[in-house]
């Protein structure tokens, strides 16, 4: 149960958004004035506030930089029935989390709250991380690398990495394509008895049967043509060390019969070769298949799936472990920021709030991106909503070929949070029509079904004409 101050001098207003709180389950402490409000929160922190814009004495702005100055970490939205673009970037700057327009729909009121209270968890968790541990404290000092995370799925995986790395035991790791499943390889590696020794990964879904048997076996000068010298395989390569062998569900039969052999018995023959070979080879592998699925239906030997996965490892997707967004902005910002945009030191709230209510379809990797090339489109110190690619700043689009391009209608994309894309719907029917219109706006006005008034409210808040 989260707290959450509502501050408003209308009666019904404040009353109303209590209610909407109260039945979230959370609990609502409400203030008649800015300076009353501001009080309550001295003496009751709030994980949440909610503001009106215009009061008498302490306004909605000034209550925002009270409550940043008493808690940083504290989300507050402004509320007003005389919205402005230019006070609406007032308070962004100022680091309101939202801007709502009164009148609002309930529905909106507790969407809003749940991503606010996802974003103050996600920097309580980050102030928790920074105190107890030093692993983003740069890349020598970290304690698992590029690995980041404080989120209890990825504690689980760090616990579980302690105690395998110093064994040789071999390690299945499992995970969506990009939530860093050679990073916990890579961490095991560092962290064992072979971590002097070297670390080889090789792409199993990368290469066709013939080429991944000689890149994991290698082969003698004349095994087949092309072949113009003795190759040494990557279990070669790897003795002494670790052989992380990513996407190992996709290997044929036949492969799987002969990785067997060489699990059971360290040994092998090079292609088109003789002599047996004998290695010291830790083997980590990974994949995005459920292999217990794949040998339940005949496609994965079940005694190699045994060898490979004495100990598994799951790493859940991001849009799991949202906590840790903050943290691996905070990493990639650190990392990437020196080379790609010296100027920016940080991420302003609202860019936050966009990365903490996208769904993350590419995981880690997709975040690293986004973070880059925003960076490259960034003008300030920190980076702002407006530096963000296109499917998470809300604008979006597609549009269908089969449609004739005068009455397409683009729609935004999925991932956004659902205010967001309502707005993003009410702009694009408002211009829609205000074009058909030719720009007359009583007759924008007669399409859309609304009166005048309404419309010259809708336009300046969205920018039109």
């Amino acid at each position: 149960m989260a707290t959450i101050l509502v501050i408003d001098d209308n009666e019904t207003i404040r009353e109303g958004l209590a209610h909407v709180v109260k039945k979230m389950g959370h609990l609502p402490i409400v203030a008649k004035s800015g300076r009353d409000g501001i009080e309550r929160f001295k003496q009751t922190p709030a994980d949440f506030v909610i503001t009106d814009l215009k009061m008498e004495g302490l306004d909605g702005v000034e209550v925002l930089r009270s409550v940043r100055e008493l808690d940083p970490d504290c989300p507050a939205m402004i509320i007003t029935a005389f919205g402005t673009i230019e006070t609406a970037v007032e308070a962004m700057k100022l680091g309101a989390f939202d801007f709502l327009i009164k009148p609002f729909a309930p529905e909106v009121v507790r969407l809003k709250v749940e991503r606010a209270l996802e974003l103050r968890a996600a920097r309580r968790a980050k102030g928790r991380l920074e105190a107890e541990n030093d692993y983003l404290r740069g890349e020598e000092s970290s304690r698992f690398g590029e690995l980041v995370g404080s989120s209890e799925p990825m504690r689980k995986v760090f616990a579980v990495v302690e105690r395998v790395a110093p064994t040789d035991t071999s390690v299945a790791i499992y995970g969506e394509s990009g939530t860093g499943k050679e990073l916990v390889a890579r961490a095991i590696h560092q962290r064992s008895r072979r971590s002097a020794g070297p670390f080889i990964k090789v792409n199993c879904g990368a290469l066709a049967e013939t080429l991944l048997e000689s890149e994991l076996f290698g082969h003698e000068k004349g095994a087949f043509t092309g072949a113009i010298k003795r190759k040494l395989g990557r279990f070669e390569l790897a003795d002494g060390g670790t052989l992380f062998l990513d996407e190992i569900g996709d290997i044929s039969p036949a492969m799987q019969t002969k990785l067997l052999r060489v699990l059971q018995e360290r040994e092998f023959e090079r292609v088109g070769g003789e002599a047996s070979i004998k290695v010291d080879v830790r083997v980590v592998s990974a994949t995005n298949k459920d292999l217990a699925k794949e040998v339940a239906e005949g496609r994965f030997r079940e005694d190699l799936y045994y060898r490979l996965q004495v100990v598994p490892i799951t790493i859940s997707p991001l849009r799991e472990r949202k906590g840790d967004i903050p943290l691996l902005v905070e990493h990639f910002l650190r990392r990437l920021a020196p080379k790609t945009n010296p100027r920016v030191t940080g991420i302003d709230d609202a860019a936050l709030s966009r990365l903490m209510a996208y769904r993350w379809p590419g995981n880690v990797r997709e975040l690293e991106n986004v973070i880059e090339q925003s960076l490259v489109f960034s003008d300030g110190e920190r980076l702002s909503t407006e530096a963000l690619p296109a499917a998470l700043r809300g604008d979006a689009v597609r549009s269908d070929a089969t449609v004739p391009a005068g009455d397409r209608l683009p729609v935004p994309s999925g991932e956004m949070a659902l205010p967001d894309l309502l707005d993003d719907l009410e702009r694009q029917l408002i211009l829609k029509a205000y074009t058909q219109a030719k720009g007359v706006k009583t007759e924008t006005a007669r399409l859309l079904g609304i009166k005048t008034s309404a419309l010259y409210y809708k336009l300046e808040k969205y920018g039109i004409g």
